[in-house]
């Protein structure tokens, strides 16, 4: 499930990177000849978007490495670490620029020239970006319906966050086309070159909201986040079921990766049971739980006195 999944995440990222990177040398060429600073703020956008694939690409091919004895939890991690940086990328690369270029035309003004090329790019950069998120969003409906969860609810709490990368990034660049068309179309109609930075602006302002959301998603994640409440209440359920296990006295679950979890327990086991029962229950337990939730790849059991036999402690032993 775990390669499947990194697998399709990969193309997800290689559909977006091609089509980025074509769309932005073609904004770039428009953005010059037409003197549109939104246009050249959208090239700087999905020059951004560019690199930050490229980073998506190296953090699906890093984190995918096995687990060796300086990383025995594996390199899972990494891919958010790697996201992170994507964030700063398309913060720095696309956001500080348009709105720097958006200041700049207002403050200094700008000579229009023959918008006829951008919008034409605009309109095939529309077509690749639609494609492009098509993908994405395809990938993210699989898996959330594969989850039994809500789309939106799922793209907001999903540990893939190279896929939510593209999804957002792609959407945000459907958002920018649109107001740069709405520059272009401003100055055309008043002739003012107002209206061009303004779009430049707000397409760096899109940018600033999409980086930060990001880069808060994967410092979660960075950090350390468990599974949502409804799946951890679900795991506990789980362990109740297993022979000789009376209560789950304290659960914690740690995502490590998009399909890489761990659960740590104190478990209460009867106090009848023996030694090798309660050997064997950890292990019905751990098998219980990873039929049940593919993603959890490692499990610690503690055998624990329940409260009343901590409390009852102190007196036996006076």
């Amino acid at each position: 499930m775990a390669d499947a999944d990194s697998g399709e995440s990969t193309f997800t990222v290689i559909v977006a990177a091609a089509a980025n990177l074509g769309i932005a040398a073609a904004k770039a060429v428009a953005g010059v000849v037409s003197g549109s600073s939104a246009m050249l703020s959208e090239a700087a956008h999905s020059l951004a978007d560019t690199v930050t694939e490229a980073m998506l690409l190296t953090a699906l091919k890093r984190s995918d490495k096995p687990a060796d004895e300086d990383h025995p939890v594996g390199y899972a991690a990494e891919r958010y670490v790697w996201a992170m940086l994507a964030a700063v990328a398309t913060f720095v690369g696309g956001a500080v620029f348009s709105v720097y270029d958006g200041i700049h035309t207002l403050t200094h003004g700008e000579e229009l020239g023959d918008p006829t090329i951008s919008y034409v790019v605009l309109g095939v950069a529309f077509v690749l970006e639609g494609f492009s998120l098509r993908t994405g969003v395809k990938q993210v409906k699989a898996e959330a319906e594969r989850m039994k969860a809500p789309f939106g609810r799922y793209l907001r709490l999903t540990a893939d966050t190279t896929v939510k990368a593209v999804v957002m990034e792609d959407s945000a660049a459907l958002a920018g086309l649109m107001l740069a068309a709405g520059g272009l179309l401003g100055g055309q109609i008043t002739g003012s070159g107002v209206w061009d930075g303004v779009a430049s602006i707000l397409i760096g302002v899109l940018l600033v909201y999409v980086a930060w959301v990001l880069g808060r998603s994967n410092a979660e994640l960075l950090i350390g986040r468990p599974l949502p409440r409804p799946m951890r209440a679900a795991v506990r359920e789980e362990l109740l079921t297993v022979p000789h296990v009376v209560d789950v006295l304290d659960l914690t679950t740690l995502i490590q990766g998009p399909s890489e979890v761990l659960v740590a327990a104190k478990i209460d086991f009867r106090d009848v049971a023996s030694a090798e029962q309660i050997e064997w229950a950890c292990e019905d337990a751990e098998d219980q739980l990873r039929e049940r939730f593919p993603a959890i790849r490692r499990v610690y059991l503690d055998p624990t006195p329940g409260l009343g036999r901590r409390r009852a402690r102190p007196s036996e032993q006076a």
